[in-house]
């Protein structure tokens, strides 16, 4: 009998050790709600749900930026309905105009509300802006928007605002859409003839990049600047840029249709440069029923413009609620993912608890009973 080393009460201690080492994790498990509470506990799992756990932040932040598109594109399509809105009532006073049942005075009160409808497009363009950000007056032609969570092409989307340049409307139909008028009848031209062959045009002095018509053909000394005007218009070279149209004193009158200052750039051709007039035309022709006809043509153009602008941003906006639909569905599923590896099977870990309780409940009694093993040692001792 030895009473210097007790294997038994060791072996009863070693056990109850571990019983109370495992009993101790899981009252952290259980505590927290968390399987993994550091790498010890499952490293590889930790890895895995860390990188989840970044997906899932990551998501629903895009979820939110996403929103906020949204949000930018209502407000850049809801000045877009009401910069429509005005360019149909221009279009209508264009019509109106067109009548030569107007006389000067109803012609120039016409004019004076498109003057006031266009400085309104002016406002438009440069008061409508989301958090300080300019939408439509083409200072950012494109806007991109974080809706992933991660930082490649994918996780981006573009949205396309050079259509919805407003400023650009309001440069074709404004007083600084200035052209070259052509009396037909002054100097050294005695008639429409000197516009047969090609001619050339430039746009705010761009000379590198001239308009040049095809070679237009039979015009007579009987021909008018309206006949003039017709050749130009159908050509292939013009119509795509530039406009003609005949004023109230028969002139013709060449203009941009996107905007700018036009000037003749045949310099070869000293008849036709003789007879500019040096006149700058300035906005939308409502001296006539042939200028109407013209600026209707001109509204038209910007009409379908803003109309293809709104349905690109209508398509834009319909795409990022998908996003978020999208965004949803996969931050459900990697939180469920992440909840799965992380996360404590509470039923599971509570029968583990069961048994470590009880084990060392147990333990510490035999632990006693081991101590006590030895007592009788002391009955020699007597």
């Amino acid at each position: 009998m030895q009473v210097n080393t007790n294997v038994a009460a060791n072996n009863a201690y070693r056990n109850l050790a571990t019983t109370q080492n495992d009993l101790s994790k899981s009252l952290e498990k259980l505590s927290s709600g968390l399987r993994i509470n550091r790498a010890a506990d499952d490293a590889a799992g930790l890895a895995i749900s860390e990188g989840l756990k970044s997906q899932v932040g990551g998501l629903t932040v895009a979820a939110r930026n996403a929103q906020d598109a949204v949000s930018v594109i209502q407000t850049a399509e809801g000045s877009l309905n009401e910069v429509q809105s005005i360019l149909q009532r221009v279009r209508d006073l264009a019509v109106q105009a067109g009548n030569d049942s107007n006389n000067k005075e109803s012609r120039g009160a016409i004019k004076t509300e498109v003057a006031a409808l266009t400085k309104e497009l002016t406002r438009i363009s440069e008061s409508t802006n989301f958090n300080g950000t300019q939408l439509l007056d083409g200072t950012e032609p494109s806007l991109s928007f974080q809706v992933g969570a991660n930082g490649d092409a994918s996780s981006q989307i573009k949205v396309d605002l050079s259509k919805a340049d407003v400023s650009d409307v309001t440069k074709a139909i404004g007083s600084t859409n200035t052209g070259t008028s052509y009396d037909l009848a002054k100097g050294t031209v005695k008639n429409a003839t000197d516009f047969n062959g090609a001619h050339s045009f430039t746009i705010d002095g761009d000379t590198a990049n001239k308009v040049t018509t095809g070679a237009i053909a039979g015009l007579t000394s009987t021909s008018t600047a309206a006949d003039v005007a017709a050749k130009l218009n159908a050509d292939s070279g013009f119509k795509g840029k530039l406009l003609a149209t005949v004023d109230e004193n028969n002139n013709l009158n060449v203009r941009s249709i996107a905007g700018g200052v036009v000037a003749d750039a045949n310099t070869t051709n000293s008849t036709i440069l003789a007879a500019t007039t040096n006149t700058k035309i300035g906005g939308l022709d409502f001296s006539s029923a042939e200028g109407a006809a013209a600026a209707i043509t001109a509204l038209d153009r910007q009409i379908s413009g803003i109309s293809t602008a709104r349905a690109s941003l209508g398509a834009d906006q319909n795409r990022f609620e998908s996003v978020i639909k999208n965004l949803a569905v996969s931050k459900e599923n990697l939180t469920a993912a992440g909840s799965r590896i992380r996360d404590t099977d509470m039923a599971e870990e509570m029968v583990k608890y069961t048994r470590a309780n009880i084990l060392s409940q147990a333990g510490t009694a035999m632990l006693a009973q081991a101590n006590q093993s030895n007592s009788g040692v002391l009955q020699l001792l007597q």
